[in-house]
């Protein structure tokens, strides 16, 4: 099976932890991402002053945050098809002992 590649082109902060993001593809996802910052990596960014400092990373074309933080671009763009998966794993991190 081949996996995708894609681009992450541009963002747009639409909401508290949501991002408008387009694609090298011209297509678009509005992702609420409230849901799957937990754990150790996603987590710190439930603080809005630190999601807000979101980027693209020039190299990978996908959107990165200061601590590391990083989703695929594959993911990103297929979104509504991973975003089940996504919180259920978050659900997990949150169980994950410290």
């Amino acid at each position: 099976m081949k996996h995708a590649l894609h681009r992450v082109r541009s963002f747009k902060i639409e909401a508290p932890y949501t991002l408008r993001i387009g694609f090298e593809d011209n297509t678009e996802q509005v992702i609420d991402f409230k849901l799957v910052l937990a754990g150790e990596l996603f987590g710190p960014l439930r603080e809005l002053a630190v999601f807000n400092q979101v980027r693209i990373d020039p190299e990978v074309h996908t959107l990165v945050w200061p601590n590391g933080a990083d989703f695929d671009p594959a993911t990103l763009h297929d979104w509504p098809t991973h975003a089940q998966a996504m919180a259920d794993r978050a659900k997990l991190w949150n169980l994950s002992p410290a």
